[in-house]
């Protein structure tokens, strides 16, 4: 583990409160600040976003709390009728496919590409929780619901919840109860162009997709209208790690799992696979007669930990237990490069909206940047003192006084981890300094002697890389280091007007962003940071 206090941090400091229950009463508790500087001002706690007070539950603490964010376009609400109540069952679950990624033997590996289920329709009420492979045509209307808005889905115990990101009420608007399997990942497809929106994975390994708007209009605390993918666990039955749609996919998702495998659904049976004879190979196999799943990509030999997709759909990133990123070109099924962590296993990973760099946070405490270009690691953050849980670029910030012609590109992103803290980064490329070879039983030099032997060469498509050595790569040293959280965090969203962060336990701030660019910095007792003041870019000795 590196513990990492650097002193160009910009350390944030503000009034605290002395609340000894903050969990409890939604008050900052004792040590925690209401507010952090960055040079474009300060971000302030609006308020916060929490599961009902009251939530005691056996299941709490096996699983981690996840934030999907969901924006429903303003689209008319219509009474559903007998006939419409089954939204999704014919319209929208047609257009579900589903690509699942797993890992140990192929005949029980499991990941699905959601297929043309919406033929097989059914009567009657199905209690979702008992895990039932049927429909919910059954709801009781909401009245209450508008039928657009954006809105917060997170999963706690054996329950999902959704709350209104633009109201201050502290406790979510619905809540969907699974009494069988607790939802570990979601995801949301706001092209969704028709029916079903909304995937959520359980840890059983079943997979459902139903209508957001539908569980809004509902009044119940159970699914309704929803295709069930995996049923108990039929074709894998270990963990859904993580899920998400494919980028103009029409209706394509993947699911990862936590045996290694990677598969395609999209009609109906239960494929057998070949038995996977070397788990440390790659590997991508094919049903027969199309069926359900159509494929199946085994990844590696261990839990996959995260997914993520570049913004064209063309790539697709994945990190797990044994500390390699991997990238895929989706259509063609070819690994296009990858590596090894510093140190053991790699939880989640990214894209910049452009698609030419990849962040990855793992067990080693830091924040690995990756070039698509280089086809390797260009720099290196160290800063969190435990495990990084998540990392998120900010696409809505631009670098203040920047008319957006200039060639030399920022990037604002940052990272959450199990030491409490959000830290915000900022990536200039041309201030990366390329560290020089060293002369045997020399000290390094940035002005004679030849590249480090990590710049020398692009290693051949389809190559793992193992870790470089840490001085061969830039260091970025954080902008801003802020504990948010009294527990361990696991994601953080960045928004037009806020940023999210979000603890293991289910509970989520929201940080408005800076009004102005030229707000006053009062606080004399803080160390100011200004844009010509921005921590140093250098190489570990």
């Amino acid at each position: 583990m590196i513990s990492a206090s650097n002193p160009n941090s910009m350390m944030s400091s503000s009034s605290t409160t002395g609340n000894n229950n903050a969990a409890g009463s939604g008050q900052q508790a004792p040590g925690l600040k209401t507010y952090f500087k960055t040079p474009e001002g300060r971000y302030k706690l609006k308020y916060e976003k929490s599961h009902p007070a009251g939530l005691l539950h056996y299941a709490h603490g096996k699983s981690v709390t996840q934030v999907t964010l969901a924006h429903l376009k303003d689209k008319p609400v219509h009474a559903l009728s007998s006939s419409s109540s089954s939204i999704g069952i014919s319209s929208g679950v047609k257009s579900a496919a589903a690509k699942f990624l797993g890992g140990g033997n192929g005949s029980r590996a499991l990941s699905f590409v959601g297929g043309n289920g919406g033929s097989k329709s059914s009567s009657g009420t199905t209690k979702v929780g008992s895990l039932s492979s049927s429909y919910t045509n059954s709801y009781t209307p909401n009245s209450n619901f508008d039928g657009k808005g954006t809105y917060l889905i997170f999963n706690v115990g054996d329950a999902i919840f959704i709350s209104d990101l633009n109201s201050q009420d502290k406790d979510p608007i619905k809540s969907i109860n699974f009494s069988t399997s607790n939802p570990i990942s979601h995801a949301f497809d706001p092209d969704a162009k028709d029916g079903h929106d909304l995937l959520i994975g359980l840890n059983s390994g079943d997979v459902y997709s139903v209508s957001l708007r539908q569980q809004l209009q509902d009044g119940g605390k159970k699914l309704v209208g929803a295709q069930h993918y995996n049923k108990d666990g039929c074709v894998n039955n270990t963990r859904c790690t993580s899920i998400a749609w494919v980028p103009n996919g029409d209706g394509t998702f993947i699911v990862a799992h936590a045996d290694g495998n990677m598969y395609n659904k999209d009609g109906s049976g239960d494929p057998s696979f070949p038995v996977i004879k070397d788990q440390n190979q790659f590997s991508v196999s094919h049903a027969r007669y199309s069926k359900n799943p159509i494929a199946r990509w085994h990844i590696c030999q261990g839990s996959i930990n995260s997914i993520a997709f570049s913004s064209d759909g063309a790539y697709i990133a994945i990190v797990g237990r044994d500390g390699y990123l991997r990238v895929f070109d989706f259509k063609t099924e070819q690994l296009i490069c990858g590596g090894k962590s510093y140190y053991g296993a790699l939880l989640c990973c990214t894209w910049s909206t452009d698609g030419k760099y990849i962040l990855t946070g793992g067990e080693d405490d830091l924040v690995q940047v990756w070039s698509m270009e280089e086809r390797k690691i260009v720099a290196w953050g160290e800063g969190h003192s435990s495990w990084v849980s998540g990392v998120a670029f900010d696409s809505y910030w631009s670098a203040p006084n920047s008319d957006g012609t200039s060639e030399n590109v920022v990037y604002r992103f940052g990272s959450v981890g199990q030491d409490t803290q959000v830290l915000l980064w900022d990536l200039e490329m041309e201030e990366l300094v390329v560290p020089m070879r060293r002369a045997p039983g020399g000290s390094p030099t940035m002005s004679t002697g030849s590249q480090s032997a990590h710049w020398d060469h692009a290693w051949p498509p389809g190559t793992l890389r193992p870790a470089p050595s840490m001085r061969d790569v830039p260091k970025l040293s954080p902008l801003v280091v802020h504990r948010v959280h009294t527990d361990p965090l696991s994601g953080l969203i960045f928004t037009q007007e806020s940023v999210l962060t979000v603890c293991r336990e289910g509970h989520i701030k929201i940080w408005a962003r800076p009004t102005s660019s030229t707000e006053p910095n009062s606080d004399s007792s803080l160390s100011a940071t200004t844009l010509k003041e921005k921590p140093k870019l250098g190489y570990r000795q």
